[in-house]
């Protein structure tokens, strides 16, 4: 097993680095409807990609997969999936929805033309996660801590990786036999929560996918091409050479690092408290 990676990104050159590297998806981020009022004076990645993006990056991308996520339903919806999927995209996520109810809209309006990817982050949504993982049509769930961390009025998103939540919908997914990730990862050795503690967190929890972040690399922020490449190729083996490591965990090391991951999560909790 090696975790599906998923990089966000519009621009082809990086995209193309991303790709060589071995990042399993290139991610178009068409969500912008409600994000900024939800997300209001966070630090999070507000994309504004377009229709035009999926059509440019579909020309580039051969090796990885190529994932849209769309924004949450409204009255163009239908539309908007179609367009996508004509422009190429083979993996389209639904963001924001309210349950079940959602989930088998998008469902319909995707039609079987694309892979459907649900992006579990509200409450409502949380709450109907046992009917949400057996319906026909699904073929993934991701567990968007950002958001469900808001709807839940906490202070740290990996919070619910600490109190269970995380463990609690895992459990749902395995039991249907779903596609299940979460979360995000910077490179080994850095983030708030340094990634080589949640990537062990994935193999205990038996997740298939992760999300590389911004702490993993912040291409607009990073100016040489030479750089970018470097980082994705250095952090892409790193990563890889750990979870090789993971492979032959026992149960109690996984028990060890679920413990620190909740140590250093009350650490961070207390001090954004303060």
């Amino acid at each position: 097993m090696s975790l599906t990676l998923m990089y966000i990104t519009n621009n082809p050159a990086v995209a193309m680095l991303a790709q060589k590297a071995g990042v399993n998806r290139i991610w178009v981020d068409m969500e912008y409807m409600g994000k900024e009022k939800r997300q209001a004076g966070m630090n999070t990645v507000k994309s504004y990609h377009t229709l035009e993006d999926v059509e440019k990056l579909r020309k580039i991308i051969s090796k990885s997969s190529l994932m849209v996520r769309v924004n949450p339903l409204h009255e163009g919806s239908k539309k908007e999936i179609g367009e996508v999927i004509e422009r190429g995209a083979e993996y389209i996520m639904l963001p924001m929805f309210k349950g079940v109810d959602d989930a088998e809209r998008f469902i319909n309006f995707v039609g079987g033309r694309a892979k459907t990817i649900l992006l579990i982050e509200t409450a409502e949504a949380d709450r109907d996660a046992e009917k949400i993982a057996q319906l026909a049509g699904v073929d993934e769930i991701h567990i968007g801590l950002n958001d469900l961390h808001l709807a839940y009025k906490k202070k740290f998103m990996f919070e619910l990786l600490a109190d269970g939540t995380v463990d609690r919908l895992s459990n749902i997914m395995q039991t249907n036999n779903k596609r299940f990730g979460f979360g995000g990862i910077a490179r080994i050795g850095y983030g708030d929560l340094p990634a080589e503690y949640i990537i062990t967190e994935h193999y205990r929890l038996k997740s298939d996918m992760a999300i590389l972040s911004r702490g993993f690399c912040n291409a607009n922020a990073v100016k040489d091409v030479a750089e970018i490449e470097e980082i994705f190729l250095e952090g892409m083996r790193n990563i890889r050479k750990l979870e090789n490591g993971l492979l032959n965990y026992t149960a109690e090391q996984f028990e060890e690092n679920r413990n620190i991951v909740r140590e250093k999560v009350d650490l961070i909790v207390r001090r954004l408290s303060e």
